[in-house]
């Protein structure tokens, strides 16, 4: 076959973007490779001689060393150079292309001779730079903080038994806290405040309350029964104030069908509008829209009068002002001697007045004795500390049949978590809440942006 020559395409070689492009330099990076894997690998071993591969072993097979001792393993182990330096060493046979570093002199080796001469006469004589006297003063300081730090393991001091001497005296007889607080941070002690929750405790009531004696595994006949009409009673105020719900709400409104409910509704809205009955008995017939509309005009009273009479613009004279002062000055001085007259009166009237503060004192001080009982009452309460109302945990109780009298046979009753639980709550000191089985996810909406679709050849 024979082979068709084609002509050598001429391209452009003027950049060097265009000269990497059109000129092939493989056999040049091939020889370069060649090179630097001689370089790191030495002579190839084609050209190397037998003596160079190989050696003549003379010596004795030597057997492997086993240490039967701990230490003997360890310290050969100790012995041996660490893997983490074969790093260092050199793995190529290129030699260093620096073969003479510089080493960077310091500061006092580049001062000139005839400096440092000066500088060490300076020093001998005493006279010190303020910087050089400053080094020295934080030199010591640094060496007595160092001398002084407590080394571990030593445990001298009773960190409990130290008082803070750094706080200034003042004199705090006639100060508040805040005051005292407030001197002490301007003298450059700060004093930290507490809060208030740490001095009291959230809730008087106990931790552990003595369970009711009727709950035991064999109580008292008298103490099972006393449980059991606790249990009822509260019960029954249950289902009185459900029955009581229950009466005015849902029986206490009738049940009226769709076109009444509208009819009420409307009925209600034009209430008080000037509108006859038979208007109201045609809108709602709805027989014929247009006369509706004329009947409206027809019906309105337009003989409408202003409650309010017409205002004249009317000035006052003179005279009339004079006589309006007097009767003002006239009656303040009808009211003084009234006043005068009621104190003289009040004078034989002292046993009176004494029965009216006695009888008032007497009420305030049963109203005191109220508001005390209630504060009582109120500090045994649970406080609102959420949205969830606090509910108690339900008693635990046993019927008579159901009793046992012997640990053996007794079935568990209540849950101990649970009643923990209720009584951190009971004590302000959980937040109740309400138990959420499932969070509920945020629902995002996920659509597709109309660049990003991709459309279909049909």
């Amino acid at each position: 076959m024979i082979e068709v020559k084609t002509k050598k395409r001429k391209v452009s070689k003027k950049t060097k973007k265009s000269w990497r492009k059109h000129v092939d330099t493989t056999d040049v990076d091939k020889f370069l490779e060649n090179e630097r894997l001689e370089e790191r690998l030495g002579i190839p071993f084609s050209e190397r001689s037998d003596t160079d591969l190989f050696t003549i072993d003379k010596d004795v097979a030597s057997k492997e060393i086993t240490f039967n001792d701990k230490k003997q393993r360890r310290l050969a182990l100790k012995n041996t150079e660490p893997k983490c330096f074969s790093i260092l060493k050199p793995h190529t046979l290129v030699p260093d292309p620096i073969v003479k570093r510089n080493r960077v002199r310091t500061r006092e080796e580049r001062k000139h001779p005839i400096l440092l001469r000066k500088e060490i006469q300076r020093k001998s004589k005493g006279i010190l730079k303020l910087k050089e006297k400053l080094a020295l003063k934080n030199k010591a300081l640094a060496d007595l903080k160092r001398a002084n730090r407590p080394r571990r393991g030593d445990f001298k001091d009773d960190i409990w038994d130290k008082k803070n001497t750094s706080l200034p005296k003042i004199d705090t007889e006639w100060m508040t806290s805040d005051t005292v607080r407030h001197t002490l941070t301007h003298m450059g002690v700060k004093k930290r405040k507490l809060p208030t929750s740490l001095h009291k405790k959230p809730s008087v009531l106990p931790a552990i309350e003595a369970p009711h004696p009727g709950t035991s595994y064999n109580p008292s006949y008298n103490d099972h029964q006393d449980l059991l009409n606790e249990i009822a009673k509260k019960e029954l105020e249950l289902m009185k104030e459900e029955a009581h719900l229950n009466r005015v709400t849902t029986k206490m409104f009738k049940k009226v069908s769709l076109d009444e409910k509208d009819k009420n509704t409307l009925k209600e809205l034009i209430e008080g509008l000037p509108i006859k009955k038979d208007k109201l008995e045609q809108s709602d017939n709805n027989d014929n829209d247009d006369d509706d509309g004329d009947d409206d005009d027809t019906n309105m009273d337009h003989n409408i009068t202003s409650i309010n009479p017409p205002v004249k613009n009317k000035k006052k004279t003179l005279v009339a002002r004079r006589k309006q002062k007097e009767q003002k000055i006239l009656a303040h001085k009808l009211a003084q001697a009234k006043l005068e007259k009621r104190k003289v009166s009040d004078i034989y009237k002292l046993k009176l007045l004494q029965k009216q503060i006695d009888a008032k004192e007497k009420k305030e001080k049963v109203l005191q004795e109220k508001r005390h009982e209630q504060k009582k009452l109120k500090s045994v309460e649970t406080k609102t500390l959420s949205k969830v109302k606090f509910e108690p945990v339900e008693p635990s109780f046993t019927l008579a049949e159901e009793l046992t009298g012997n640990l053996r046979n007794v079935t568990r009753i209540g849950n101990l978590l649970k009643d923990r639980y209720k009584s951190l709550q009971q004590r302000n000191i959980v937040a109740p809440a309400n138990i959420v089985l499932k969070r509920t996810k945020a629902k995002v909406k996920r659509y597709i942006k109309s660049d990003h679709k991709i459309k279909q050849k049909e």
